[in-house]
């Protein structure tokens, strides 16, 4: 499966077979010593104050390391001014709509909340979601490098398409939307957002507001218990068009729908440039 990283990236990078050279000192020969001189007194000191140089624990540690490097260098560098301006957008549709956001770092899910009405509104949405890739772009390149000759030469006259104008893989983003009402239980609508279009697929009803964002092992049995409803493509297309209208009007828009999924892009960048730190130090301990 083609990542979106690995595809955003113009030059592959190649994998290099790089020389390894010991870095453990070449051990020398030890004088023959008499028994009776073993148990003598030392003529240097067991410990010292002086820096001690830290060797690896195995040759391949000084590579990784190297890597590693490379890969943060390259992570920071690649995209910064793209992610500055992905980053105010975000910004500016989550102000535009009330949204309260819950980001913790090193954690995959996000999530949004908001007051409408006397209606409490949470959605939440996962990181891990960009790696669903939907479609690998690079399958047409593929076909079009294994065709013929005579199809080559028919496409002569054609324009070649560039990098820029490729489009890259498109990944669904899961959306959990409760909407939560005082005394009168909550809606749990479960939704996709697939290149643009926000799909509902489960629309669900619990007395127990609780149960529409289960945290626990004994809230998620007692909901998977209980009757869910129908799925959402065997109810009455009409019925599904209002419940888009009812989404629309609570905030999750278009513009709404955009930001989650560049949410989940730039926050797995950031999430990616901190793993790749986080491992550095480790092996360099």
């Amino acid at each position: 499966m083609l990542s979106l990283r690995a595809f955003s990236r113009s030059i592959p990078r190649v994998s290099r077979t790089v020389a390894r050279t010991s870095l453990r000192p070449a051990v020398l020969p030890k004088p023959a010593l008499q028994p009776w001189k073993q148990a003598s007194k030392p003529i240097y000191a067991a410990f010292s104050t002086s820096s001690v140089f830290r060797e690896p624990a195995a040759d391949g540690d000084v590579e990784l390391l190297a890597k590693l490097d490379e890969e943060v260098k390259h992570e920071k560098a690649s995209g910064a001014e793209d992610a500055k301006e992905q980053k105010a957008s975000i910004d500016y549709t989550l102000q535009a709509g009330e949204w309260q956001v819950k980001d913790v770092a090193g954690e995959q899910e996000v999530v949004l909340t908001k007051k409408f009405g006397n209606e409490n509104i949470r959605v939440t949405f996962t990181v891990a979601d960009i790696n669903n890739l939907s479609e690998d772009p690079m399958n047409d390149l593929t076909d079009d490098a294994l065709s013929d000759e005579a199809d080559y030469q028919q496409n002569q006259g054609r324009e070649v398409e560039s990098e820029d104008d490729i489009l890259p893989p498109t990944f669904p983003a899961r959306l959990n939307i409760a909407v939560e009402k005082a005394n009168n239980g909550a809606l749990l609508i479960q939704a996709v957002i697939q290149d643009g279009d926000l799909q509902v697929e489960e629309i669900s009803h619990f007395k127990d507001a609780e149960l529409a964002h289960s945290q626990t092992a004994e809230k998620d049995w007692s909901r998977q218990n209980l009757y869910a409803g129908p799925p959402a493509e065997n109810l009455d297309p009409e019925l599904i068009a209002f419940w888009g209208r009812y989404l629309e009007e609570r905030g999750l828009n278009v513009e709404f729908q955009n930001m989650v999924t560049d949410y989940i892009a730039f926050k797995e960048q950031k999430e990616y440039v901190s793993w790749l730190e986080n491992v550095r130090k480790f092996i360099a301990a």
